[in-house]
């Protein structure tokens, strides 16, 4: 399996919904979550389909990255998850690093907050990446689905109803 972005998110938010999207098994086009965070990443800066780059790489897409200045722009709805967010941009920033792409950086944005957060990328950063691709790979290699995390951010995940059917 091709470790990418979307598994280094979710990695940090739940390891059984990461190993359920891994493992084929997606619920994202029934959840109204996922659809408004879709409408705001293609609706908040028009602009940026003509002057950023969509870029794919090693599995992932960055879609928006200003080869010019060397930034990945991130747009997310909510900072609720602000520690996935983060490391999802890491993540890119280091793919870039390993195709030879030097001095990039990263920005968080949130439109309906109207906030943003800088990324940097250090030497602990990377030494990390290497760890959780490392444990990422063995969840999602395993057999079985990790356990129910029984979390408040559960019922707007769109797992929810998989995760917690009970059957007689």
């Amino acid at each position: 399996m091709n470790i990418n972005a979307t598994l280094i998110n979710l990695y940090h938010i739940c390891k059984r919904e990461m190993w359920l999207h891994a493992n084929g098994i997606r619920m994202e086009q029934t959840s109204d979550t996922v659809a408004e965070g879709k409408l705001i990443g293609e609706t908040t800066y028009p602009q940026r389909a003509k002057k950023y780059t969509e870029l794919k790489i090693g599995g992932s897409k960055i879609d928006f990255y200003d080869a010019k200045n060397k930034v990945i722009h991130e747009v997310k709805k909510s900072d609720s998850m602000e520690e996935a967010h983060e490391w999802q941009v890491k993540y890119y920033i280091w793919l870039l690093e390993q195709n030879g792409i030097e001095g990039v950086k990263g920005v968080l944005e949130y439109p309906k907050l109207r906030q943003t957060k800088n990324i940097e990328f250090t030497d602990e950063d990377q030494n990390y990446l290497r760890q959780i691709v490392q444990q990422i790979e063995a969840i999602i290699g395993g057999e079985s689905c990790p356990p129910v995390i029984k979390a408040r951010l559960c019922k707007q995940c769109s797992y929810y109803d998989f995760c917690y059917i009970t059957e007689t």
